[in-house]
């Protein structure tokens, strides 16, 4: 981790495309705030790699590629804390009764990891349905001294 002894508050939020560029380019902008805030090289991949899942699960599972539908993407540093949101405009899903993808029925799955994924790399997760539609996850990553 790097410097630690300011406060550092950025913030960035985008309307985005339901287009895999759209993942791309949410990753980078997340990563570029975390490596400003001093993220070490490991938790840059992990903050990457989870905002990449967040990301396609918007775009191909929630929003399935409509053009009429946005990802809404924001990341912020504020102090210690790196949060990241991702908001679709899908149908929404059961996020709280989600196969484990460590059962044996589910390890040669093509897909079903992401949420574990997420969860393992930052350190805390939420997600929330939205009315009349969407889902919002949020990633939140803590920034410690080593």
């Amino acid at each position: 981790m790097g410097d630690l002894s300011r406060p550092a508050t950025e913030f960035v939020e985008r309307s985005l495309e339901s287009t895999l560029e759209s993942v791309d380019h949410a990753e980078d902008l997340a990563v570029g705030l975390a490596r400003r805030a001093g993220f070490d090289e490991e938790d840059l991949m992990k903050i990457g790699l989870a905002v990449r899942e967040s990301m396609v699960n918007a775009v191909v599972h929630g929003n399935r590629y409509n053009t009429n539908k946005k990802v809404r993407f924001s990341a912020s540093m504020n102090g210690s804390r790196f949060t990241v949101r991702v908001t679709d405009e899908g149908e929404g899903f059961d996020y709280v009764n989600l196969p484990d993808p460590l059962t044996p029925e589910n390890l040669l799955r093509t897909s079903g990891r992401g949420i574990f994924l997420i969860r393992s790399f930052m350190d805390d997760f939420h997600a929330r349905r939205l009315e009349p539609a969407g889902t919002e996850v949020t990633l939140v990553k803590f920034a410690v001294s080593k």
